[in-house]
């Protein structure tokens, strides 16, 4: 008895040990992504110093058949940017892995049904994950410098990978969702996980799934998804 006991207790110690080291990683990976980007995430658009090109970062339209609050407000501040003519050119990337799910294809109807006009959109359909769009960003599309476009938190963790990348990456913030509490706290627990794996993920050197042939902005013809 005394030994199951003394077992159950070295279990236990050893178990709040594990959360302590976890719970202190997380939070100096989040403090390191998030004094990156200090300076470099702006919330007025009348602030947002000019770049040629705006990087909107993707994500699913719908979620269990209903719009996605997260999608339909990076839209709107991706229009609204564009329209205060801080960027001309707009590149929307994202997921394309399958013919039936197109996310870079649907944020381009999306900003056309805003009035942006179709010739100043470009799609980048490699886009899987924030760390492919903003190497992509930098290696496929040929930008030194671009404005990202995505919620605060998101916006941060992109920064800091275009950082590495030796990418000049500000970014405008879309509206956050608030009101769903079950979802935003998913989202953010999810986001701060994410932000251990970014740094994991370039200190081990990590690259993007897919690069291919170099399409500077602007072209002869806008890229399109195949």
């Amino acid at each position: 008895m005394k030994a199951k006991r003394r077992w159950g207790r070295i279990i236990f110690v050893a178990l709040l040990l594990v959360l302590a080291i976890g719970g202190g990683t997380i939070g100096i990976c989040n403090d390191v992504v998030k004094h990156q980007a200090k300076g470099r995430v702006y919330a007025e658009v009348s602030e947002v110093p000019y770049r040629k090109v705006g990087l909107v970062l993707g994500t699913i339209p719908l979620v269990n058949g209903r719009p996605n609050r997260y999608y339909q407000y990076r839209m709107d501040a991706a229009a609204e940017l564009y329209f205060a003519h801080k960027v001309s050119y707009l590149l929307l990337s994202g997921d394309n892995h399958i013919s039936h799910y197109n996310e870079p294809e649907s944020m381009r109807q999306s900003l056309v049904e805003r009035g942006v006009p179709d010739s100043v959109i470009y799609l980048d359909c490699a886009g899987f994950r924030t760390f492919d769009s903003m190497v992509r960003a930098k290696k496929v599309f040929a930008q030194d410098s671009v404005t990202v476009v995505s919620q605060q938190w998101h916006n941060e963790r992109a920064i800091y990978i275009a950082e590495h990348f030796d990418l000049d990456a500000i970014a405008f913030c879309a509206q956050d969702y608030t009101a769903g509490r079950k979802i935003y706290l998913k989202n953010h627990l999810r986001e701060a996980l994410a932000k251990v794996k970014v740094v994991l993920d370039l200190l081990v050197n990590k690259q993007p799934h897919f690069l291919g042939e170099i399409e500077p902005i602007p072209s002869a013809q806008p890229c399109r998804c195949p």
